[in-house]
């Protein structure tokens, strides 16, 4: 571990050099790849510095001991031992979780699509309220949210909402939520007082980038036509909007909110691509489905991950058992919890594997 440490720093007090070159000031696309390196190596840099120093002064207090000294000074350098001590264990801990591999995928921007599942209606109306959870939690994290796609039904829930959520490391935080969301309540529509059980599907994909997924035009077919409202009637009169089918892979998008034509097919092949890449993601995800079992992250949609008790005031995630009997705050967005615990467990996976791997 302190090779790699070591060799870090030296990564890091180059970029430090190499960012002060008048050269790569001139080069713009240099400059920011070489700030953006050293930005994440910024945080285990640090932790390694704090832990040389910590170590440094852990040995000078330990050579103390053998002078001698009266009783006080004694006591004090004993108590600054195990202080230093506790830290540098804390900071080996901290250095272990800053060096595990990191999801290439984590920082980009992210397109999530919501849909009513089994429920009927009840189904519909808990997507949109999903879907307005994460916009008021990407708010909460100074994110922007953009509609691309939305199918109202007749009582005003979704049927399917496909939006971005664009902001630093929105996918690191929201790749969690990829599932079946089960929301146990009585509907407005129960006039006998009973529970009812639905389901809405999230799917979060990381935004694919032009260089991500090329798309030749010559693979796609694009069609126009009036965007519609609610049960389907036309809300206008031109054909602004636009539905791209990819033929190599059958793969469509549609869109229809943007302000133009031009508008909707550009935002209708940013979700073409990034459901390309999903598939991709997916089919290299599958590979290791077999010893990945695992609690978080299994990208596997059809499994019941969460579930939302309106009767309890109870949110249960199902992947780490962790209840929380705060409804109302988790709709209302306040989902940091949550994520904090799933982010947690997903670190502890990865040093459980890091063990596995250095002991074979």
């Amino acid at each position: 571990m302190l090779d790699r440490l070591q060799a870090l720093a030296d990564r890091y007090e180059k970029l430090s050099e190499l960012l002060c070159d008048p050269d790569v000031m001139n080069d713009s696309a240099r400059l920011r790849a070489y700030a953006k390196e050293q930005s994440d190596l910024q945080e285990p840099y640090q932790a390694y510095v704090e832990y040389k120093q910590v170590s440094e002064q852990l040995a000078d207090a330990k050579a103390m001991l053998e002078d001698k000294l009266d009783d006080e000074m004694k006591a004090m350098v004993k108590m600054e031992i195990e202080e230093l001590a506790a830290r540098k264990e804390e900071l080996e801990e901290l250095v272990r979780v800053l060096l595990l591999p990191k999801d290439p995928n984590d920082d980009k921007n992210v397109i999530v699509e919501i849909r009513g599942a089994a429920g009927g209606e009840e189904a519909n109306l808990f997507a949109a309220e999903l879907y307005r959870m994460y916009a008021k939690y990407a708010d909460s994290q100074g994110w922007r949210t953009e509609l691309l796609e939305a199918s109202v039904s007749d009582l005003g829930g979704f049927k399917e909402v496909i939006f971005t959520i664009n902001g630093q490391g929105a996918y690191s935080k929201m790749k969690f939520e990829s599932g079946a969301h089960r929301v146990q309540r009585v509907p407005e529509t129960e006039s006998g007082g009973r529970i009812h059980t639905s389901t809405s599907t999230v799917v979060v994909m990381p935004e694919a980038e032009e260089l991500d997924i090329e798309i030749l035009d010559k693979d796609i077919r694009v069609d126009t036509f009036c965007s519609s409202g609610a049960g389907g009637q036309s809300v206008n009169t031109t054909k602004s909007a636009v539905r791209v089918t990819h033929i190599p892979t059958g793969i469509i998008a549609t869109c229809q909110d943007g302000k133009s034509q031009n508008d909707n097919k550009a935002k209708a092949l940013q979700v073409l691509r990034t459901r390309i890449m999903d598939i991709k993601i997916q089919e290299e995800n599958a590979k290791y489905a077999g010893e990945r079992r695992e609690k978080v992250g299994t990208g596997d949609r059809s499994e019941r991950i969460r579930t939302y008790n309106f009767p309890q005031s109870r949110v249960t995630d199902h992947r780490i058992g962790l209840t929380l009997h705060k409804l109302d705050s988790v709709l209302n967005g306040e989902m940091n919890e949550i994520v904090q615990a799933l982010s947690i467990a997903e670190q502890a996976e990865l040093l459980e594997k890091e063990g596995m791997a250095a002991s074979h």
